[in-house]
């Protein structure tokens, strides 16, 4: 119990699971962190039990926010489709602030864990055009954090780590398969079956494939 608690933002994806091994290994007391905020399917939540199971998470704790609410987004309303082929621009699978809503539960939380630390998987270089997956709003929050806080407020220098912002897919799968991650139990299709299957068309899949074909390994992924 002498580790410095931190909590983990865990969607059950390849990029999460990889940053939750790096917490684990860099010693952290890890406490993950998964949000049902309204989206198509709920396997990646199955996901996200596995990978923090498999992985050593201290605790871990699925919270609700309800993003489907607002819609504005494929992945909260079934009325929009996920696209299949590459698109321009900031994509419709674009969740309208979901990650400032995560890192504020993750905020949260550590507040009350008397953590000073959150890490969240996001990536600038195969981001796929999201705003929120950008430094620049890595940094601004974790400003808003020690401003917005009594932690904060007290002198504790709250931080947010993004590990993977400026690594590769193949980078990052490289790194999750030194620390002995199966990408086999993760889920990242925006799409995924009941059975947790890839759909091997949308962005999230054509990005991963890549990932695994370009680090040169073979790729787990359970398509349908």
């Amino acid at each position: 119990m002498s580790a410095r608690p931190a909590v983990v933002l865990l969607s059950g994806g390849l990029d999460s699971a990889t940053v939750l091994a790096l917490a684990v290994a860099r010693g952290f007391r890890c406490y993950a962190l998964s949000v049902r905020y309204g989206q198509r399917h709920s396997v990646e939540l199955d996901a996200a039990m596995r990978v923090a199971a498999r992985l050593g998470a201290y605790e871990h704790r699925i919270m609700a926010v309800d993003l489907a609410g607002i819609g504005g987004s494929a992945l909260t309303d079934s009325r929009l489709a996920v696209p299949e082929s590459p698109t321009t621009g900031i994509p419709i699978t674009y969740v309208p602030a979901r990650n400032t809503l995560f890192l504020s539960l993750a905020l949260g939380w550590a507040e009350v864990l008397c953590s000073e630390d959150i890490f969240v998987g996001v990536n600038a270089v195969d981001y796929s055009g999201y705003p929120d997956c950008r430094p620049e709003f890595i940094e601004s929050f974790e400003h808003l954090a020690r401003l917005a806080t009594k932690a904060g407020v007290g002198g504790a220098k709250l931080t947010v780590h993004a590990p993977l912002i400026h690594m590769s897919k193949a980078q990052i799968v490289r790194t999750g398969l030194e620390l002995g991650i199966d990408y086999g139990i993760t889920v990242s299709c925006y799409q995924a079956d009941s059975q947790g299957r890839a759909c091997g068309k949308c962005d999230s899949c054509r990005i991963r494939a890549a990932g695994f074909a370009d680090a040169g390994v073979p790729d787990p992924t359970a398509y349908a």
